[in-house]
């Protein structure tokens, strides 16, 4: 009997010890979902940013099956490591706003050796369109010709221009310096100072500080988003010049965040540029379907001048609170 008790009991034994692997049911569940890999700059960069950031966030959830890794730097080279490192941990689709236009190409190339599919948003990249399955993004040059163009058609006496560029080597950087570039080289108008800001508020009102403190007359503060622009009329007002659509300075800014735009609309600036952070759905419906309608996708925007600004506008257009 003892003996027939003893049977019984080993066989219960290797019963539960083959039992046991049902735990990693589980496991294969959640290696089902799929593994996003976004590469991008931090919401603390601007307005656009923050929003562009938030709309990936709403996107690529837990909830709906993703497995998201974000890496976020102003940095090329730390957007590049960051890329690697997703590559190695297995990620289905990396997704990339670029810190930089170059240096991309051997870590795309390990991408798509890898069976991984890269989508860019937001900013282009100087690489081959076959490291990439499509691109999400904003035309930055005519964002650049579209507010040149609004600028000319002011018909001022002369332009003397304030130039605050963002983070220099990026697509949106080098987008919207082109056609400004364009009017310096044929003399229409005068380059005071172009420097960068990084995109920084309080660099801007450095430069434009230092530009007053020189002595040097200017008419025109071209900025390359609506924090430096803000950073820049901050150094206007403390030194009591005026500005917007009755003052001595044109008020250039990008990205159209809610509360540039009421600066607009209160006259204290004269344009802002579109820039539409959302591409992140856009993205998630050629991942779903398996469908790429075009190679480049391009956001359509438009530019806001203040005399015509409605708060319509801003509620439609707006970015942020």
């Amino acid at each position: 009997m003892k003996k027939l008790f003893t049977v019984v009991a080993l066989l219960m034994c290797v019963t539960c010890l083959f039992a046991a692997p049902k735990k990693k049911a589980k496991k294969s569940k959640k290696a089902s979902a799929v593994k996003i890999g976004i590469v991008n700059n931090p919401p603390s960069e601007s307005g656009y940013r923050a929003a562009n950031v938030k709309d990936f966030e709403t996107v690529f959830t837990a909830a709906k099956g993703y497995e998201v890794s974000t890496a976020y730097s102003l940095k090329n080279d730390e957007q590049l490591n960051a890329a690697s490192q997703m590559i190695n941990d297995g990620v289905d689709y990396l997704l990339i706003s670029a810190a930089a236009t170059d240096g991309w190409e051997a870590t795309l190339k390990n991408a798509k050796k890898a069976g991984i599919k890269v989508f860019l948003f937001d900013r282009m990249m100087n690489v081959s369109e076959d490291l990439y399955e499509a691109a999400v993004v904003s035309d930055m040059a005519k964002e650049g010709e579209t507010a040149v163009s609004w600028l000319k058609a002011q018909n001022l006496p002369e332009y003397k221009v304030i130039h605050i560029q963002g983070a220099m080597g990026s697509d949106a950087q080098i987008g919207r310096t082109g056609a400004l570039d364009a009017e310096f080289a044929k003399g229409t108008m005068k380059k005071v100072v172009q420097q960068t800001a990084t995109w920084d508020e309080a660099e801007a009102k450095k430069i434009v500080e230092s530009v007053i403190n020189s002595g040097e007359d200017f008419n025109v503060i071209y900025a390359e988003n609506d924090g430096m622009a803000k950073g820049a009329v901050a150094a206007l007002d403390e030194a009591g010049i005026t500005h917007g659509v009755n003052g001595k300075v044109v008020v250039m800014g990008f990205d159209c965040n809610k509360w540039a735009l009421r600066e607009l609309l209160a006259g204290n600036w004269n344009y802002d540029g579109q820039c539409s952070p959302f591409q992140a759905a856009i993205i998630e419906d050629m991942i779903k379907s398996g469908k790429v309608p075009s190679k480049k996708i391009i956001n359509e925007e438009k530019g806001f001048d203040a005399k015509k600004l409605t708060q319509a506008d801003i509620d439609t257009y707006g970015l942020g609170d």
